[in-house]
């Protein structure tokens, strides 16, 4: 009986290889191996330059073998043998050790000098010499080089597959190849005319091509192919389940004539930005349409993302609807309860009644705000995850605002939106998000984005101190912080750790090590106050620190009193990362920058420049210049535009790790596809996707697009992608 894609790999290649598989790269399926697909190609007849290995790095290489020589070892017992390996121009050797010399016969066999084969290690040096110690290789057959034409074996290309220790690339090529031998017909995602049009392979072709391709032309065309498959499953999955969502009933949240919203913006001290108008007119009309409204915000740090929110909750309470804002930490939360209560002012507040409920309030206020809560009267509550608590309940949650999605999983966000029926849902995110990221990983809410900025902030200026070039620098950093200080303004100093001595490092802090990844971080919040408490230039400057392990009591009492001015330097974690609002507040400090990511930088920079006071950011750090950790701290100082920033953090990091904040299926399920290089791929998968789902939303007249979603989206991709 022939294979098909969702055939279980044990029945494919047997029980003890699909047990390797599975432990190897979480593989289960006939598809989960298919689509793994070759890092690059070599050739028999193109040896690898040895000259430019990396040292360090476990590699696969193609090469020659020249000289054998196996002797027994001097100062102890047993056999060595060594083996030089060249590409014509530079050397290395291979490395073996055995008990007795006997042990080495079979490899002299196998490694004849002018043989050719392929070999994996590690790159390592001896007195000078490149070596692998005791590798993996696999030689080329000499018989099928003497049956088949020298030209043919030397032009054909010899796929590379991503490997382990404990399985190599030519295994991984032998169980692809015993597949596909027994491969039965491929689901064809691709409606046929648009692969007429676009010169397309049919999908069968296109996976042998990319496997077993008999020249090195053929490759090309079978990747485009697979990528659009990866492109057109997913944006269908996605059009898909925005289509189910709108199919749903939600019960309509018009504003009145003389109601709360219009008594809230009669009484802003401000006019609104052309972006908020516009994104608010949006939003109001999404909560008048019969379908839940599942829109994504994306907004610059301090652009007005939670005024626009708030003007969104005021709209549907104004119908006895209830809003539920969940934030990230106890601080952000509170930070947000005590800036909608001063946005709505002593007239509006009492009718909405603004309430918090986290897990670390006492039980008595839990209880209280809970009540309150089920029984209607609170119609904006702001929480942490004690809002998704199985006693938290809703008399008519209509609406849901995640704040900071990417700190939230899909399973957290459906448990809230599981207690409204169909309420609608607004994501906001300081974070922007490039266009392609957001077309393949937000493909399923609408998007909106606020570009202006209000009026009346006075920028922020940006400095790298580099200590590595200029180690006296550290001293004028906290100089600078007191000169700030002695004119009146407050400083936030953040570290990456919160006590280096035990290791003890924020859970949600962003990490990059170090160029060699052995040093932990430098700085931590207790390490940084005793230094600074010593510091002449700060001996009357009131300092205090804020981690995570701290209580929420005790953390929202100090972010109070730095907000009053109690308190003239507050030496942080990221846990001050988000929504922390003190418009006193002009400079930021960050040690070791180069251990955050380019997102995180922006958004603490986003900490000041709040107010009419100017800011500074000093990024302070050790890495060397042209460095990748150095790279982002740059990218930072060179420019103020996060949605540039995005587009760089992108790059620098390579989409993994952006697609990975998402925790559904786009992950998983994208192999070859880049969502900066296939930015016009992806659009074009959109466009055909969503013509698809207008006419055929069941796809049963998309057979083959049916098949190909449920064999590369699994259960769970689906399931992740329908929480959203």
């Amino acid at each position: 009986m022939p294979l098909r894609l969702d055939s279980p790999l044990a029945v494919a290649v047997g029980d003890g290889n699909a047990k390797t598989l599975q432990k190897a790269f979480g593989m289960s399926v006939v598809a989960d191996l298919l689509t793994h697909y070759p890092r690059r190609y070599a050739n028999r007849g193109e040896l690898t330059p040895i000259l430019d290995l990396p040292k360090g790095e476990t590699v696969t290489i193609v090469a020659e073998v020249m000289k054998v020589d196996v002797r027994d070892m001097k100062n102890r017992r047993g056999a060595m043998m060594t083996v030089d390996i060249g590409d014509g121009v530079g050397r290395m050797v291979l490395t073996f050790f055995a008990k007795y010399r006997g042990q080495l016969e079979w490899r002299e066999k196998e490694l004849r000098i002018g043989r050719r084969g392929v070999f994996t290690g590690k790159v390592g040096d001896y007195r000078g010499v490149t070596q692998f110690a005791h590798p993996q290789y696999e030689m080329f057959d000499d018989e099928l080089r003497a049956r088949t034409q020298a030209d043919v074996l030397v032009t054909t290309p010899l796929p590379i597959y991503p490997a382990t220790a404990s399985l190599t690339t030519w295994q991984i090529e032998k169980m692809i190849g015993t597949v596909l031998d027994a491969l039965g017909p491929v689901p064809e995602p691709v409606p046929d005319e648009v692969r007429r049009e676009d010169g397309l392979l049919d999908a069968r072709t296109a996976l042998e091509r990319v496997h077993r391709p008999s020249t090195k032309d053929e490759i090309a065309p079978a990747i485009r192919t697979l990528r659009m498959h990866e492109a057109l499953t997913l944006q269908t999955a996605l059009m898909q389940q925005r289509y189910l969502v709108r199919m749903l009933d939600a019960t309509a949240r018009p504003a009145k004539p003389g109601g709360l919203l219009e008594r809230f913006d009669a009484a802003l001290p401000f006019e609104l930005t052309p972006d908020q108008k516009a994104v608010g007119e949006t939003i109001a009309a999404d909560l008048i349409g019969g379908a839940p409204m599942n829109r994504l915000v994306q907004g610059e740090v301090g652009s007005g993302k939670t005024l626009v929110a708030l003007r969104a909750m005021l709209q549907v309470a104004e119908t006895g609807g209830q809003a539920a804002l969940i934030a990230p930490t106890e601080v952000l939360a509170a930070q947000h309860l005590r800036s909608i209560t001063k946005m709505l002012g002593p007239q509006l507040a009492p009718l909405v009644m603004p309430t918090l409920l986290t897990g670390q309030m006492s039980a008595p206020e839990r209880r209280k705000a809970a009540l309150r809560v089920a029984a209607g009267q609170a119609l904006i509550v702001v929480g942490t995850h004690a809002l998704l608590g199985e006693k938290t309940t809703f008399a008519d949650l209509g609406l849901v605002v995640v704040d900071e999605q990417h700190r939230f999983g899909v399973e957290q966000r459906e448990a809230l939106r599981a207690k409204g029926t169909s309420p609608h849902a607004l994501v906001l995110t300081a974070t922007p998000i490039p266009r392609t990221v957001a077309m393949t990983v937000f493909g399923d809410l609408d998007t909106s984005v606020i570009r202006t900025m209000p009026s009346g902030r006075a920028g922020i200026e940006t400095f790298v101190a580099p200590l590595a070039d200029h180690p006296g620098w550290f001293a004028r950093v906290w100089e600078r912080a007191a000169e700030e200080i002695a004119q009146g303004r407050q400083v936030f100093a953040v570290c990456a750790a919160i006590d280096t001595a035990d290791g003890a490092e924020e859970a949600d802090q962003e990490r990059f090590a170090d160029e060699e990844g052995s040093r932990g971080p430098r700085w931590g919040v207790v390490q940084l106050q005793e230094a600074l408490a010593t510091h002449p230039s700060l001996s009357a400057v009131r300092i205090a620190g804020l981690h995570g392990r701290m209580a929420a009591d005790e953390k929202d009492a100090i972010m109070q009193s730095f907000a009053r001015g109690d308190i003239d330097l507050l030496v942080a974690t990221t846990v001050i990362e988000v929504g922390v609002d003190v418009p006193n507040a002009s400079t930021m400090i960050v040690l070791e920058a180069d251990r955050f990511g380019v997102s995180q930088l922006h958004q603490l920079r986003g900490r000041i420049g709040r107010g009419g006071v100017p800011g500074l950011c000093l990024l302070v750090t050790e890495a060397e210049q042209g460095t990748p950790a150095r790279d982002r701290v740059d990218a930072v100082a060179a420019t103020l535009d996060g949605f540039v920033l995005a587009e760089v953090d992108l790059d620098l990091r390579g989409e993994g790790d952006v697609l990975g904040a998402r925790q559904s299926g786009a992950r998983s399920s994208l192999k070859l596809l880049r969502v900066i290089k296939d930015a016009d791929l992806i659009a074009q998968a959109r466009a055909i996707a969503e013509g698809i789902i207008e006419e055929d939303p069941a796809l049963e007249e998309h057979e083959g697009l049916r098949d190909a979603m449920a064999q590369r989206l699994t259960i769970e991709d689906r399931a992740a992608l329908a929480k959203n």
